[in-house]
């Protein structure tokens, strides 16, 4: 069902003025926005979190020993308590808290994580039930503001804890209190629920904008796309190679407690099974892993870099993919890790020294000399493309909501120019490999297409390869071009 035909239609904007778009409409007036004076996490304070568009400081920690919940050892634990109790009133004040930060402050949700995780110290089992519990609101964003009768972005402002309520309810568990919502209809929730679920844009929790574009692009592919980027993502991890085989991770692993199992046909693959926190790890530490979805890790295989090539990685981002060509090449050769943004390489030399790939030489493109100096210079060139990101939307639920079409067109272009400019950086014989992690077909074999017709003369296709939401990896598309000329 179209968000329109339920009045939920205006979009929220982002501090860089992107819009959260629930469909399609007129911009967020953030002047309009009203400062919120909530509970702080101790019981009976009254101060505002929000002062001046900044999260004002806590005074005194919550005494987390004093919860019952803070001593559960298991999710299902956590699950069995809020169902018969509800969240306590420190875990109400901390998803509100949450909420807030990303809704009304217009924060991502990984900062707003970042933010209150890092305030409000809690055992990483409670904290990873808390983090599904919002990414599922996030998920499902659209079917909690109708059951909470949500219908503009100024809503979103005032009655955030609303939101909370209506997951409550979905759930089946004991409903919380709902300050200052007295006007609230409460007696019609289960109606509304019933009439949501039966909708699939809300029950799969997506955005109009995104219906209209994959349905236009994958036609009757679509709608198994779309149920599979509903579901809940699934956890993985890369084995680096540098520092040991899948089956040592696993055992290193499990001795710390994280409980793991392998990925048919993705033989760096791990599935992490147990609510760990990973990165808290010895394993982690001692750079034996990174985390890395499996569908991102067949890229890497399929670039199929060897040891002693010199490899230009050119969209290298943070180094993920970097990483995992480092060890397919197991320290011999040479990779330059290119990026227009410097603290992106910054980034990626310390996950290099921890991973220890000694062979990554980090290049800023900080001119358009930079890249013509590199012409015609490397075996393979892997050009990890910027992109629409429809293929990892389930992992970043809440960018979902504003309207990716806005920018697409010139996203499309820069992908052509990208294709067109860092493809001559490989040698004649040499590979390109072009990659995204978008699932629709302008950004992905269109683009193919088009470079092949304009430079038919001097490169051929070699294979590609689509990665579906529906095979439980993440959406990526991936095409391997020679250098004829």
């Amino acid at each position: 069902m179209a968000f329109e035909k339920k009045g939920f239609s205006k979009p929220f904007v982002k501090k860089d003025g992107a819009k959260k778009d629930f469909s399609k409409g007129i911009s967020f007036d953030r002047s309009s926005k009203k400062e919120f004076a909530k509970k702080d996490f101790k019981d009976g304070d009254k101060k505002p979190r929000f002062e001046g568009g900044k999260r004002t400081e806590f005074k005194k920690r919550f005494d987390k020993n004093n919860r019952v919940e803070s001593k559960f050892k298991s999710n299902d634990e956590h699950v069995e308590y809020v169902r018969h109790k509800g969240f306590s009133p420190f875990q109400l004040r901390l998803v509100n808290s949450i909420l807030e930060d990303v809704l009304v402050m217009h924060n991502s949700l990984d900062r707003a994580y970042a933010y209150w995780f890092n305030k409000v110290k809690i055992d990483p089992v409670e904290q990873g039930f808390l983090i599904r519990q919002i990414n599922f609101m996030f998920s499902r964003l659209s079917l909690f503001a109708f059951v909470s009768n949500l219908k503009r972005p100024s809503d979103f402002e005032r009655h955030v804890g609303r939101l909370t309520f209506a997951y409550c309810a979905y759930k089946d568990w004991t409903l919380p209190e709902l300050e200052g919502e007295e006007g609230f209809d409460r007696r019609g929730l289960k109606k509304r629920i019933a009439e949501a679920q039966g909708e699939p844009l809300y029950q799969e929790g997506c955005p109009l904008w995104l219906q209209e574009l994959g349905s236009s692009e994958l036609k009757n592919k679509w709608e198994d796309e779309r149920k599979a980027l509903g579901q809940e993502s699934h956890r993985f991890i890369r084995t680096n190679t540098l520092k040991g085989t899948r089956d040592e991770l696993a055992h290193a692993l499990s001795e710390e407690g994280v409980v793991t199992k392998s990925v048919a046909g993705v033989p760096t693959a791990l599935e992490v099974t147990s609510n760990s926190a990973l990165f808290r790890t010895k394993a982690f530490k001692a750079g034996m892993f990174e985390q890395q979805d499996a569908g991102s890790q067949v890229i890497g295989s399929f670039v199929d870099a060897k040891p002693g090539l010199r490899v230009i990685d050119a969209c290298a981002g943070s180094g993920g993919k970097t990483l995992q060509l480092a060890a397919s090449m197991q320290g011999k050769g040479v990779i330059i890790a290119m990026d227009t943004e410097q603290w992106k390489l910054d980034d990626l030399k310390k996950r290099a020294k921890r991973a220890g790939a000694f062979n990554i030489e980090p290049r800023c493109i900080d001119s358009t000399k930079v890249v013509k100096r590199m012409y015609e210079t490397a075996d393979i060139v892997l050009i990890d493309a910027p992109c629409s990101g429809t293929g990892v939307i389930r992992r970043m639920v809440d960018s979902k909501w504003r309207d990716g079409r806005e920018n697409l067109k010139e996203i499309r272009d820069t992908q052509k120019d990208i294709l067109e400019r860092y493809s001559k950086m490989a040698k004649v014989g040499g590979i390109v490999v072009y990659s995204t992690c978008s699932i629709m077909p302008s950004e992905n074999e269109k683009q193919i297409e088009t470079f092949l017709e304009n430079n038919k003369d001097t490169f051929e296709l070699v294979e590609d390869r689509h990665i579906w939401p529906s095979s439980g990896f993440d959406g990526f598309y991936m095409a391997k071009l020679k250098r004829k000329a």
